[in-house]
């Protein structure tokens, strides 16, 4: 396993991070606490949730994600092993399950931290992410902001003093955000550095071979900053294995939730198929190329993984061992050229 820090602090993480939403709905607590065992053997440190998995959540199976790790901290007791990180909830009208009204203010960051405590069982959060922002922007689906906000005042001045008590607290360590865009990420930096307040290590957004937007501002923005990206969806919702080309496969991500739409269209199937046939020709797997591909990115700190078997997330850690050749890279800057970002 590699491994490097956490952007700015001295903790080390590995190149792979364990992302977890699926523990609660489309894995049970004992397949949860399978993962989280061996991804440990095999040296994975770094644990992501969030407050609102598992994926395709309700008022029934809320935070079902968070506590299936916390019993697992409890009866593993290594704690102290994994850098942890979790995250908050935006605005959004279908989950007010959660918390209502769902923003960053004061209470609404304090419950929400206490409640991911209490279900993880934990003293303190390695890293708190902020799940999406509270202003409305480009991000789940779309491409770029044509008309701003009107209702979203400033706050995040606010907002990082509510972390930096957070952290004096021991309740948090560090901060980061996720699905931002440079604005975000640049009033961030630029009010923490003001104020002598909390600084975002990290940012969470997609990156894979149908999705590389982040490359279009934020990622010189955040290799300069020091700000280390957290690439999700590296496979594209599962588009990357293949499997979707001949349709979409019963009890599949996509067929369980078929509100994830941005893979679903015609460029992300021509793709998909061009990579698929450069993978072959190169005796890889589709999955092997499209996951070695994001970890060799310079501008990626880690990459978050997910599996509902353990097959597939030994199938998803052993791809990290292939290097891509200067060809093959070459290669995929052709199809990326032919067919850019598919998926928004």
């Amino acid at each position: 396993m590699n491994y490097t820090t956490l952007p700015n602090t001295s903790i080390k993480i590995s190149k792979i991070c364990l992302g977890t939403m699926t523990f609660g709905n489309q894995n049970s607590e004992t397949e949860a606490h399978s993962q989280l065992n061996y991804a440990l053997e095999r040296g994975v440190n770094f644990i992501d949730t969030a407050e609102m998995y598992p994926i395709g959540g309700n008022a029934d199976i809320f935070g079902s994600t968070e506590r299936h790790i916390g019993s697992w901290i409890k009866k593993s007791g290594k704690r102290d092993e994994v850098v942890l990180a979790t995250k908050i909830a935006g605005p959004n009208r279908g989950m007010t399950y959660i918390r209502n009204p769902l923003d960053f203010s004061k209470k609404s960051i304090t419950e929400a931290v206490e409640l991911s405590l209490k279900n993880l069982q934990t003293d303190y959060i390695d890293l708190y992410q902020m799940h999406w922002p509270e202003r409305v922007m480009n991000m789940f689906q779309k491409r770029g902001v044509q008309e701003l906000d009107p209702n979203w005042q400033d706050n995040i001045f606010d907002v990082l003093t509510i972390y930096d008590g957070l952290i004096k607290e021991g309740k948090i360590k560090h901060i980061g955000v996720s699905n931002e865009n440079p604005y975000g990420v640049m009033k961030f930096l630029q009010e923490s550095e003001k104020h002598n307040l909390p600084r975002i290590a990290t940012i969470q957004n997609p990156y894979s071979l149908l999705n590389r937007l982040y490359e279009v501002g934020l990622s010189e923005m955040c290799m300069r900053e020091n700000v280390g990206l957290l690439a999700y969806s590296p496979l594209g919702f599962g588009f990357l294995t293949g499997k979707y080309l001949k349709g979409i496969p019963e009890n599949s991500r996509m067929q369980l939730f078929p509100n994830f739409k941005r893979y679903i269209n015609e460029n992300c199937h021509k793709a998909t198929k061009l990579y698929k046939e450069l993978a072959e020709s190169n005796n890889l797997t589709l999955t092997q190329m499209s996951l070695a591909y994001v970890n060799q990115q310079q501008c990626v700190t880690s990459t978050i993984i997910g599996a509902t078997t353990l097959e597939q997330l030994k199938e998803n850690i052993d791809a990290f061992d292939v290097v891509l050749s200067d060809d093959i890279l070459n290669e995929i800057e052709i199809i990326q050229e032919l067919i850019p970002n598919p998926a928004p």
